[in-house]
């Protein structure tokens, strides 16, 4: 049985240059701070992989836990989306078309995501002030 979370928790890859933009943008409009994130290479997210049965090798840019689910690619996105600041709640719209159009999308990108935008030795240590919103 899994534990019941207070606050939804983002997965990410902690050496995506992408991802790491992605997280910094979440942090920037989360302004009810509902959010939390951990690197998915680092334990709490191996841990956490590993509770909600998820399989690596099938997602391995982001994961949404939220309410005791896990959500991944571009479910999760949309249902981030939905949860910021501003008119990004807007593209949980997008969750009316079918998730197989939505993950060729986000698939396409994932694959492509270090070629396009880079990727670090190792995952990104957050500052003082950043540091209650990491696992």
């Amino acid at each position: 049985m899994k534990k019941t979370i207070s606050h939804k928790i983002i997965l990410f890859d902690g050496v995506c240059n992408l991802c790491n933009s992605s997280v910094n943008f979440v942090i920037a409009h989360d302004k009810k701070n509902l959010f939390k994130f951990a690197p998915l290479q680092e334990k709490v997210g191996q841990n956490l992989i590993r509770e909600f049965q998820i399989d690596p090798a099938k997602t391995d840019s982001i994961v949404l836990i939220d309410n005791g689910r896990a959500y991944v690619k571009s479910t999760a996105a949309l249902r981030i989306a939905r949860n910021l600041n501003g008119a990004y709640p807007l593209l949980y719209s997008f969750i009316i078309l079918p998730a197989f159009l939505r993950n060729w999308v986000y698939d396409w990108v994932a694959r492509n995501r270090y070629k396009w935008f880079g990727k670090k030795e190792s995952c990104r240590i957050p500052t003082p002030e950043l540091r209650e919103k990491f696992l």
